[in-house]
């Protein structure tokens, strides 16, 4: 490996996401996950990197799975 060449983490193992990431990790749509996250923007799960939302992965698994109602 080169000095310029980056190591990338799998997403699992990741602590923050990006929105296309997260969209992907969590099989929500982008559009709606970015709304969902601007609505939110206060929230434990989000971390603001300048205007930029990161999402911690475990925190919002960890939100969604006590937000989620199954039938």
């Amino acid at each position: 490996m080169s000095g310029n060449e980056k190591k990338e983490l799998p997403w699992w193992q990741k602590y923050t996401l990006t929105l296309n990431e997260a969209s992907e990790y969590f099989g929500i749509g982008y559009k709606k996950l970015k709304l969902f996250v601007q609505e939110h923007s206060d929230e434990d799960f989000v971390l603001w990197n300048g205007n930029r939302a990161l999402i911690k992965r475990e925190q919002f698994e960890k939100y969604m799975d006590s937000q989620m109602n199954v039938i």
